[in-house]
């Protein structure tokens, strides 16, 4: 059995954006609540995720981003970035261990304390761009991850693949135009946030899904296309934007997988991680709004993984 590591911290369970809103702390509950049931739990290595500081956080941001995120954190109540985004007295907190989690899950497979690591974080992060919070997204953690790896440990190619049901703008908007790090995105299509479809870039890999498409369908245009790229780009770190919202019950969207299809990727990422990367992994949470899919759907993410 690999080792795999599991890193969440209990502010991510505190950011609360209104008791109406799908991004809700019942998400992590859902999760904590099936590896419990499964037994899966007494297999990972714990541990607490700790803040990103502002030089990590500036790696992918601008310095005007990062101190409008922090200035704009209320004492009471809620604060809305936008329509969808919103800050309540603990996000920032939460905020910043989402990005220190990805960081951490970093040093453990790199200085071999864990093969994989999955992180149970949130609020989530793909949507995040360089100088813009939005999609419930504050900072990228997903990218604060990539860049600590590249700019600490000297990298020269990272992998990240994004299987949530929309788009990762954020991460494209970050890494467009650097070629260190090849970003590998299936979403649904026209969706939120109606970006990627008509992307032209060597390192950036979309593909594009139609409503009502299954499983699969994407393992079909992973398997011709995504996945063939992957390999050959040899990554020496392979990150995961782990959205569970193409799951055909999430509310939010429109797909068909099923828990099945998030093991069968979950399997083809591990393979290309032991052929290039010595088995590192890092899986990140994203979306996921059902959370009786979502914390299924996690459990055998993680199974998965710890599984090789």
């Amino acid at each position: 059995m690999i080792n795999t590591a599991y890193i969440t911290h209990s502010f991510c369970g505190l950011h609360n954006m209104g008791d109406y809103h799908p991004e809700s702390p019942h998400r992590l509950a859902a999760i904590n609540d099936r590896l419990i049931a499964s037994g899966l739990i007494n297999y990972l290595i714990p541990h607490e995720a700790i803040e990103a500081t502002i030089e990590q956080l500036e790696r992918v941001h601008s310095k005007e981003h990062v101190q409008s995120i922090i200035a704009a954190s209320p004492t009471q109540g809620l604060h809305h970035i936008d329509d969808d985004t919103v800050m309540s007295p603990h996000s920032l907190q939460a905020a910043l261990c989402g990005a220190g989690a990805g960081v951490m899950a970093v040093d453990l497979v790199m200085k071999q304390f864990a093969n994989s690591v999955f992180c149970a974080v949130r609020p989530p992060g793909h949507h995040a761009e360089h100088q813009r919070a939005m999609g419930f997204c504050f900072f990228n953690n997903i990218a604060v991850a990539a860049a600590h790896a590249l700019e600490h440990y000297q990298l020269e190619r990272v992998a990240i693949v994004d299987f949530d049901v929309h788009h990762g703008n954020g991460t494209e908007d970050i890494f467009r135009h650097d070629s260190r790090v090849l970003y590998c995105s299936t979403f649904q299509h026209p969706f939120y946030p109606y970006s990627g479809s008509d992307t032209k870039n060597e390192h950036i890999l979309n593909y594009p899904l139609p409503a009502g498409s299954d499983g699969h369908y994407m393992q079909s245009i992973m398997s011709q296309n995504a996945l063939p790229k992957i390999d050959e780009f040899a990554p020496q770190l392979i990150l995961i934007s782990a959205g569970f919202d193409a799951h055909k019950l999430d509310p939010l969207a429109h797909l068909r997988w099923v828990e099945a299809d998030y093991v069968w990727l979950t399997q083809q990422l591990q393979e290309l991680s032991f052929k290039h990367s010595d088995g590192r992994i890092v899986s990140m949470l994203e979306g996921g709004y059902d959370p009786d899919a979502l914390g299924r759907s996690v459990n055998e993410h993680i199974r998965a993984l710890l599984e090789g």
